[in-house]
């Protein structure tokens, strides 16, 4: 099929990548003339896991990119709209950029098109597209509004959209609905996984992948929804994290107990200093607001929130009783990205805790694998250097903070990162290493909802839990 994904962030640019993968002819918009020059030379904009081989695979063929909204809609059958719905000062979601482009698909229709959400967007926003276009012109028998939510993770974006758990196609009327399932038809009859795609087969893989078919608005809930269940288990781990630590339990071992019920699951059951990104904290103050709207007070929701804002506060009480007092100390931060395997650092968790350290006076220096660039556009201090490597940065360090968890940071040599520290004091926020493995190299090790750990040989006064 001949498709138009307007927005080429990450949502939009995987879209349109793996689209063409499917074997539609895609031609993907955005407003940013630099970014589009930069996309019709090969260059990845952002760091996404076999983004840039399906790219350099496509562009030219099945995938071009402009400028030009309405030679684009015109040339298609579908359109799919994936831009920015970032959140407002009071969190609900900024639709200006939904409605900028209703506007301009109300001039570029020409014949009849089906207008697909993809963009993380509340319960009525596809009324409210119909409302637009019909305003500004549109007949009614010209075009369908549909909602195709994405569930796709930052770092395993594109293995996301080519071998997904379920695929959600909300749909009103017949031929929009008709029309989906034909974008679709590969992955739902398995045909695409039949070809020799880049992109390897990931083990827990479901193919086919289930189709689900709904109406515009429960699709919509869908995402709102998921997006808000998974960072309730987040909280709720975190949450049962803090009285492990003051009881003395291991939150590994209960996360396994926990995570065995076939019931609950063991994913997303991962302790640390809380979620970030550019999902769930902006979706959940959306669903929120949502809630408000329609005269229900989501309580819960607003206790997954304050649970996430309190383990950063948590951590650095944490890193007080390490280290007992924080100006002037140089510390070591592996992490800047809200999460391993992307550069993103919107709402990233690790980010706030540097910006923490280096308002109480701290040296810090930080590495990360993809990250460090965009950091470096962000934020700006005397106090805050980069560094080559993970052993770069710990050199000299009076405490090393493991804030991201990058595959890379599960196998540091110990012997030589303990070396290089003024003192070997370690505090990892998302659990990455063995308590006593550390002990044993060493360190005084501190992660969360675990007690802390000593080198065998060292004689201290045990500190008291953490409240």
């Amino acid at each position: 099929m001949r498709v138009t994904v307007i927005g080429s962030g990450y949502v939009g640019l995987v879209a349109s990548v793996c689209f063409s993968e499917l074997g539609h002819d895609v031609i993907s918009i955005d407003n940013d003339a630099h970014k589009i020059a930069l996309l019709s030379a090969g260059e990845v904009p952002i760091y996404e896991k076999y983004l840039p081989e399906l790219l350099e695979k496509h562009l030219g063929k099945r995938l071009k990119f402009s400028t030009d909204i309405v030679e684009a809609v015109r040339a298609s059958s579908v359109v799919f709209i994936a831009v920015g719905t970032p959140a407002t000062p009071e969190g609900d979601s900024d639709l200006s950029y939904v409605e900028a482009v209703a506007r301009a698909l109300a001039s570029a229709i020409n014949d009849y098109k089906v207008v697909v959400e993809k963009s993380t967007v509340p319960v009525f926003t596809s009324e409210w597209i119909r409302k637009i276009m019909l305003l500004n012109g549109v007949s009614h028998e010209l075009f369908d509004v549909a909602s195709n939510p994405e569930f796709l993770r930052e770092g395993t974006a594109v293995r996301d959209f080519l071998f997904p758990d379920r695929i959600v196609l909300g749909a009103d009327t017949k031929r929009s609905g008709a029309m989906l399932q034909e974008i679709y038809a590969p992955l739902s009859s398995g045909k695409f996984y039949q070809s020799n795609s880049l992109v390897p087969t990931p083990a827990e893989a479901k193919i086919p992948p289930l189709v689900i078919t709904t109406s515009t608005k429960s699709a919509e809930l869908i995402k709102h929804a998921s997006n808000a269940f998974l960072a309730m288990k987040i909280s709720f781990i975190n949450a049962v994290a803090n009285v492990c630590e003051a009881v003395g339990a291991d939150i590994n071992e209960v996360c396994e107990g926990i995570g065995t019920d076939s019931r609950i699951g063991r994913r997303f059951l991962n302790p640390g200093i809380g979620y970030g990104g550019s999902c769930f904290p902006k979706d959940l103050r959306s669903f929120q607001a949502v809630a408000k709207d329609a005269g229900y007070e989501f309580r819960l929701l607003q206790e997954i929130i304050a649970v996430n804002e309190q383990q950063l506060t948590r951590f650095m009480r944490k890193l007080r009783t390490a280290l007992w007092t924080l100006r002037g100390k140089r510390l070591a931060v592996l992490g800047l990205a809200f999460k391993g395997g992307t550069d993103d650092i919107r709402e990233s968790p690790a980010l706030c805790l540097v910006q923490s350290l280096i308002k109480e006076g701290c040296q810090v220096r930080a590495y990360d694998p993809a990250a460090m660039a965009r950091t470096q556009e962000y934020l700006v201090s005397p106090n805050l250097e980069f560094a080559a490597s993970p052993y770069a940065a710990a050199e000299g360090a009076d405490g090393l903070l493991i804030l991201t968890d990058w595959e890379e940071f599960t196998h540091l040599d110990l012997p030589r990162l303990r070396k290089l520290m003024a003192y070997p004091i370690v505090l990892d926020g998302r659990n990455l290493y063995d308590p006593q493995l550390m002990a044993q190299n060493g360190f005084t090790y501190y992660s969360v909802g675990r007690a802390f750990a000593m080198p065998p040989q060292t004689t201290a006064v045990q500190t008291q839990s953490l409240a």
